[in-house]
């Protein structure tokens, strides 16, 4: 369950106790948000930032990839032993 309270131009909307929010449908149809979007998050200046990242299809993993600069080469079977040897 969610509330939205209008002003002229803000609708509030609850935190609940999992610190989820529900996204007004106003502003699911007007920016075309669909279930499976992802969205990017940032503070700035004391505000909480969602912004629609387009290419919804694209592959996750791509996705997340793309958010480093450069090219990045991971071994991921030398990662799991070196965990093993961290006990």
């Amino acid at each position: 369950m969610f509330y939205v309270l209008r002003s002229i131009n803000e609708m509030l909307v609850k935190v609940t106790r999992k610190y989820q929010v529900t996204i007004p449908s106003e502003v699911r149809k007007k920016l075309g948000i669909k279930i499976g979007d992802l969205l990017a998050v940032k503070e700035e200046g004391g505000k909480i930032i969602l912004v629609p990242v387009k290419g919804r299809n694209e592959n996750s993993l791509e996705v997340m990839l793309g958010l480093f600069k450069e090219k990045i080469e991971v071994d991921a079977v030398a990662l799991v032993e070196e965990s093993w040897d961290e006990d």
